[in-house]
Order: structure tokens, then sequence, then C-alpha cells
């Protein structure tokens, strides 16, 4: 395992996770509400989008790199639409009172990973970020074996998982 890659990961997992965006008002908008247990699983759902896009790259899956490039725009456009009428729901709801209901179901944790999950991988500044952030860290070397692309893609999980955490 090369702990330059593994930390290049962990730079990356932090610089993607670690910026306010949509994504990180939509974890707090959900900690508030439903505790912090749902804050870290809506977390815990970007953080698994992040690893995602992480293996793309590091595994240089071009067929799904060409893809995503390609389709740009529309995976943009609805990711778009999706976040604002997010954002728009989140604005015309009435701030409740009640201190917050913590969910304690499975099910109820398991909507809040995937639907941020979802939302993350359709988010177009994630997927910008991951371009640039990749090609300025000259990760090129976790080309060379599965391994060494796999500790990659675990720092990227590690560090932004990390910043969901705290």
């Amino acid at each position: 395992m090369s702990i330059e890659l593994f930390i290049k990961g962990l730079v990356v997992g932090l610089a993607i996770a670690a910026p306010v965006g949509p994504i990180g008002l939509l974890c707090i908008q959900r900690a508030l509400a439903g505790g912090w247990i749902s804050g870290l699983a809506s977390g815990l759902g970007a953080a698994l989008a992040d690893t995602v896009y992480g293996a793309v790259a590091a595994f240089g899956l071009t067929l799904v790199q060409e893809v995503l490039l390609g389709h740009r725009a529309v995976i943009a456009t609805i990711g778009g639409i999706c976040l604002c009428l997010l954002g728009l729901r989140i604005i015309l709801a009435k701030p409740s009172r009640a201190p917050a209901r913590l969910r304690r179901t499975a099910a109820g944790l398991a909507g809040d990973l995937a639907g941020t999950f979802m939302l993350t991988l359709a988010n177009p500044l994630t997927i910008l970020s991951f371009i640039a952030i990749f090609a300025a860290l000259n990760t090129g070397a976790a080309g060379d074996s599965y391994g060494a692309a796999a500790t990659l893609v675990f720092g990227v999980f590690a560090g932004s998982a990390g910043w969901w955490l705290c």
C-alpha cells in the first residue's frame, strides 16, 4: 500500500467534501431536522458518491469517463434541476419549533444515505471538481496496478467520510 497515494486520496476526499455547497447544506439541514445520526447518514451517502467518482478516475474506467464527460451537459442539467428543487423545498418549508425528531429507523437512515448519494452523483460541481483535483495532484501512479488504484480510492473515501464524521 503506497502511503503517498493514500494521502493523495485523503486530500482529494477532504477537498471534495469540505466546501459547503448544496450537498453540505442538505446534510446540515438533515442533521438539524432529524438528529446527528441523520446528518451522518447523509454525509456518508455523499462520501460514497465521492468514492464512486474516485474509483472511476483511479481505475481509469475510460468507458464510464467518456459517458460522464460526453453527457456532462445532461447530467449537469438534471442534477442542477434536482438541487434547485431541493433548495426550493427547503426554503418553502416552515421551520419547526419542536425539537428534532431522531431518525432511529433503518429505513429513514437508508433513505437519507441513498438520497444524498444520488444527489451527489448528479451534482455537476462534484464531477468538475474531481476532474480538476485528480489532474492537479498527478494521480497517474494509481494506474500502475489495481492495488495502487484501490489505495487511492480508499483514501478518497477516508478523507470524505472523515470530514462528515467530524
